[in-house]
């Protein structure tokens, strides 16, 4: 395979002669059989790096196997770089009696920032095959992870959306997924992230965490309670807002006529979105309904 490394920070050749199954597996029990090759993006891939890689797969230098083995890996090469491509994988490889490598099975993964020059393969793009959320949120250039747990998490900024959840993990719960709105959000796509949060039959809280920097916390607050008229409030939620227009922010919500429970802190928000998603679920799984003060379930 070819794929992007950190380490090197440029592509990497990857290959093993234990092929045909997971790469994983073969890393935990015979890490001495997978080979790399780092490629210097500006040289590009070289002959060494292809003919060191074909006998550490085993061909015979100079045979006929060994020499398609080398065009092979300069042809994934120049797909993996004139297609934008993040990774490249072929596995497995093989070798025919009578010399011949084939590839018996392949997958490849493609920058979605380069789909404005690359439209003919994003064209082909299969949208059954994705979850719907996600689908959803990327029409509003959100960053959008569906996990399998039940308090809906809308944070600006990667790092805090992995606190976020690390807390709530700590406090006991499970977050329902990984939503960054971004630095630079907009009232509508912050309504829209909430519309989809509100829209998951898994989601029984939902926690809103703000740090106002570039992101404006009265621009979040605008966003929640436009989503609110537009489409009601199903579900309790915790908001801990920090930051740029705070005190705005605050305003807004206290007078918006939704009840929303505002949170000190994100430890405070964290508990306070544990509760009443536990709550909730407990009530869902004996079949009766539950009233939070301002909240029908």
């Amino acid at each position: 395979s070819i794929l992007m490394d950190r380490a090197s920070q440029g592509p990497l050749m990857v290959a093993s002669p234990r092929g045909g199954t997971s790469i994983e597996d073969v890393a935990k029990t015979n890490p001495e059989v997978i080979f790399t090759e780092p490629i210097d993006i500006i040289d590009g891939i070289q002959d060494e790096h292809c003919e060191r890689m074909a006998a550490n797969l085993g061909l015979e230098p100079n045979t006929e196997a060994y020499n398609k083995a080398i065009t092979l890996m300069k042809n994934l090469y120049a797909m993996f770089i004139g297609c934008d491509c993040t990774q490249v994988e072929v596995n497995p490889l093989a070798e025919t009696p009578d010399g011949d490598i084939v590839v018996c099975d392949a997958k490849v993964n493609f920058d979605s920032n380069a789909e404005y020059r690359q439209k003919e393969i994003f064209a082909k793009r299969d949208f059954t095959q994705e979850d719907a959320r996600e689908v959803e949120a990327s029409k509003y250039d959100l960053n959008y992870i569906g996990l399998d747990g039940n308090i809906g998490c809308m944070v600006n900024g990667a790092g805090l959306a992995m606190s976020t959840m690390d807390i709530i993990q700590l406090k006991g719960g499970s977050p329902a997924n990984f939503l960054d709105v971004g630095g630079g959000a907009t009232e509508t796509q912050v309504q829209k992230a909430f519309e989809i949060l509100n829209a998951d039959n898994n989601v029984q809280a939902i926690l809103v965490n703000i740090f106002g920097g570039i992101m404006r916390c009265d621009v979040i607050a605008n966003g929640i309670i436009n989503a609110a008229k537009e489409i009601g409030i199903r579900k309790p939620i915790v908001i801990r807002l920090q930051g740029t227009n705070v005190e705005e922010a605050k305003t807004l919500i206290d007078g918006c006529g939704f009840k929303m429970i505002l949170a000190e802190d994100l430890e405070d928000a964290a508990t306070k979105a544990v509760g009443v998603a536990e709550i909730a679920a407990q009530a869902s799984k004996i079949q009766v309904g539950v009233k939070f003060e301002g909240f029908q379930l």
